[in-house]
């Protein structure tokens, strides 16, 4: 039991399908009617082989792409009804985003790379450079905070990009593949950091994983296969 059973559904999606080339002769189906709730403050991992339909889900949940059937609600908000320019500041403010390949802004300091998503919420300037420096110390990073990504290694990209995922406090963190470039102990020390924000902020955390090990590391493991959910279980939990 992890204290979530009687917490609301952070994520509530029904019947979840997505279309490509629709209304043509290559019509392609890669996700079949997927029905998945995640409640308020769970570390869930979502696993499969390649071609599963794990980055089509994550599109969906992170609001990048829509679903061509079903419903998605996102923190109480049918993500269904919302048009095009709302979904961006939805995305900006609901989800913070965790990559494999990291996303940061090349010639600019892992400081202001942190500032960025909360420079498109409109936090002023003041603001939101105290945030980011609280955010870098969060992961270990304010002795490199005047770095750029090209004088940091790729543990320490990772953890300016999770500092910039909790930039606007945001009600869901999305990782995709978040150790996938990464070393073994490099990639423990940024699990560690996941275990802590969810641990002590009580953050809901989607992790995408092609690993095993990690996804038993969280609360439960959903797990796709060619675009259906073939399992939903609690997991072990945290490695020790």
């Amino acid at each position: 039991m992890n204290g979530t059973e009687n917490k609301r559904p952070i994520i509530s999606m029904k019947g979840i399908i997505k279309r490509f080339y629709v209304n043509s002769p290559n019509e392609l189906e890669i996700l079949h009617g997927l029905d998945i709730s995640v409640p308020e403050g769970q570390f869930v991992s979502i696993v499969g082989a390649s071609g599963s339909g794990k980055s089509t889900l994550m599109n969906i949940v992170g609001a990048l792409d829509r679903q061509t059937a079903g419903q998605y609600i996102l923190d109480g908000i049918d993500m269904t009804t919302i048009g095009d320019n709302e979904l961006s500041g939805i995305r900006n403010k609901k989800i913070g985003f965790v990559f494999q390949n990291f996303n940061l802004i090349a010639r600019t300091s892992a400081l202001k790379n942190v500032e960025l998503p909360m420079l498109y919420a409109g936090v002023p300037a003041r603001e939101r450079t105290k945030r980011a420096k609280e955010l870098l110390e969060l992961v270990e990073m304010t002795e490199r905070a005047s770095h750029a990504p090209n004088e940091l290694s790729g543990g320490q990209k990772q953890r300016v990009s999770i500092a910039r995922a909790m930039a606007n406090d945001p009600a869901i963190i999305l990782a995709d593949e978040p150790t996938g470039a990464l070393d073994s102990k490099t990639g423990r020390l940024v699990m560690d950091i996941f275990h802590k924000l969810h641990k002590e902020q009580g953050k809901t955390i989607v992790l995408i994983t092609h690993n095993p090990e990690l996804a038993e590391e969280t609360d439960r493991v959903i797990t796709l296969s060619d675009g259906s959910i073939v399992g939903d279980r609690m997991a072990k939990g945290e490695a020790v």
